[in-house]
């Protein structure tokens, strides 16, 4: 009885160690598992808190949305037999881009479409001779203006005296690219024309010139590149007012590192007086354009 009662007590005390065991492997397990977890918090914190600058470092490639339609700011040409897109956006673009130490990826889409491209994560920025209105500013973050320009109206040359004048296009048809601030313009201070809004800039002009609209607003540069490119055209002493304030470079909204990264380059470029240099450049092609 008592040799059975001995091996019933080491049974017991047998049990109880292997149990003893297994709870202090659990609880060493236990700890493993939270601190594993804990700096797998932490790395990803430290992920997301590195910003968008970093991770397009990361990938090496800086995405810049446009529409090449618009010079001297951005359009295109043809080299070694393929098309280019050129202009002194892609210059400053260019710059950005040389400054975070990665490429440059120019995305072309139509104008309308361009912020869109930002919030749907397409692309990092968006130049295209942009003006942040207060209806841009509600839906995305801009930079530093990096140029000013005034509107031009252009129409066509035997209308020249004939149009001359807000007053004398009322009635008139005016061709203006949809989306854009010309477009406000357009609705605001001629508001007994009728305004005829369109996709691409080169439609408006072909429009412009075949006479199915009678007039054209767009930004003073780009008009007179186009009136040097196709003589029958001329730009029109009647202005209207623009108090839009220039373009700037269209972010998406919380990347305030790459708003910051983007306005030190445009610092440097305009204390080192590139962004002249680039426009007269950017005009030069323009005039040597041939239709």
């Amino acid at each position: 009885m008592k040799k059975l009662l001995s091996l019933v007590i080491a049974a017991t005390l047998s049990l109880s160690l292997v149990a003893c065991g297994n709870s202090q492997n659990a609880n060493n397990n236990s700890e493993s598992t939270s601190e594993s977890s804990s700096e797998s918090s932490e790395n990803n914190s430290q992920a997301d808190n590195n910003g968008v600058v970093a991770k397009i470092k990361e990938k090496g490639e800086l995405v810049m949305a446009t529409s090449p339609d618009y010079p001297p700011y951005e359009f295109k040409i043809m080299e070694n037999g393929k098309e280019k897109i050129v202009g002194f956006d892609i210059n400053i673009a260019e710059e950005i881009a040389k400054d975070m130490g990665v490429n440059l990826r120019v995305l072309e889409l139509d104008f309308n479409g361009l912020l869109v491209s930002l919030n749907a994560d397409k692309a990092d920025m968006v130049m295209a001779g942009m003006t942040p209105d207060e209806e841009r500013i509600k839906a995305v973050d801009f930079s530093e203006i990096y140029y000013l320009a005034e509107q031009g109206i252009m129409v066509s040359a035997k209308n020249k005296d004939s149009l001359n004048t807000l007053e004398s296009l009322a009635g008139k048809k005016i061709g203006v690219q949809k989306g854009s601030v010309q477009e406000k313009i357009a609705l605001e201070q001629l508001p007994n024309s009728k305004v005829v809004s369109l996709v691409k800039l080169p439609n408006i002009i072909l429009e412009l010139k075949s006479g199915n609209i009678d007039a054209a607003i767009v930004e003073l540069p780009v008009a007179e590149g186009y009136v040097k490119q196709y003589p029958e055209l001329v730009l029109s002493d009647a202005k209207v007012i623009d108090e839009t304030g220039g373009s700037a470079i269209a972010i998406k909204k919380g990347n305030q590192d790459l708003v910051d990264q983007i306005n030190s380059t445009i610092k440097r470029l305009q204390d080192e007086g590139l962004i002249d240099k680039y426009v007269i450049e950017a005009n030069e092609i323009v005039n040597n354009m041939v239709e």
